[in-house]
């Protein structure tokens, strides 16, 4: 890494969020020069983290999370990017920004990716901006607010088994208006699976009994969906 100059790879869909951060960030104190690549979707990220032969090219990568998809790659989100981008720049840190605030999503980043750093946008001010700026080029991780007190609460979650992708998957599936006999055509479980983990799920939302309506309810409740 630069001791004066950070080069950052910057992927948002919004141009001026990227001109803004790029603002925000020619503030901090470490007396860093900022150089920064901009993409603003899957495709163009994607083809440039490709071409590129330098590991060392990005000190550090800035994700959106919701980019426009590109199909032929399989790059659907910031997330499909982060995990490519892992593997081409093993040394940059990833931070992954989103104005998601959905305890699922969320966790499922943070448990996926791991990335250096991981911030809601509804969160953060300039100054927290550069706070986190700082932090994780010092080697630590930064988490916003919403994020600490979401993956703390999923944590909390009594029930284990609850966690897991598939229960997480399924929940989020009949978020989305799937029907409880189609989810097998989206995660790998037999029906009488699917059913086992659904009555679990409404075992922890005290819905025993209840509908898939409930569990999406009380999911929503508590800002899982």
């Amino acid at each position: 890494m630069s001791s004066k100059t950070i080069n950052i790879f910057m992927v948002d869909d919004h141009p001026s969020m990227i001109e803004g951060y790029k603002s925000i960030l020619s503030y901090n104190e470490l007396g860093y020069k900022i150089n920064v690549t901009p993409a603003f979707d899957c495709e163009t990220a994607y083809k440039r983290m490709s071409q590129s032969e330098d590991i060392y090219e990005f000190d550090m990568i800035f994700l959106d999370l919701s980019l426009p998809p590109y199909e032929v790659a399989n790059m659907n989100s910031g997330q499909d990017l982060a995990l490519f981008a892992r593997k081409k720049y093993p040394f940059a840190k990833i931070v992954m920004l989103t104005s998601h605030a959905e305890a699922f999503i969320l966790f499922d980043i943070q448990k996926t990716i791991d990335p250096d750093g991981l911030l809601v946008k509804s969160d953060f001010t300039a100054d927290e901006f550069l706070k986190a700026f700082e932090v994780i080029i010092n080697k630590e991780k930064y988490v916003s607010k919403t994020v600490n007190e979401s993956i703390q609460e999923m944590l909390a979650v009594r029930n284990n088994v609850f966690l897991d992708e598939s229960n997480r998957t399924i929940i989020s599936l009949l978020a989305q208006g799937v029907l409880s006999k189609n989810l097998p055509n989206y995660v790998n479980l037999a029906q009488s699976s699917i059913d086992k983990r659904k009555a679990q799920i409404k075992d922890y939302f005290c819905v025993k009994g209840g509908s898939d309506e409930d569990i999406v309810r009380e999911a929503k409740k508590h800002g899982f969906v």
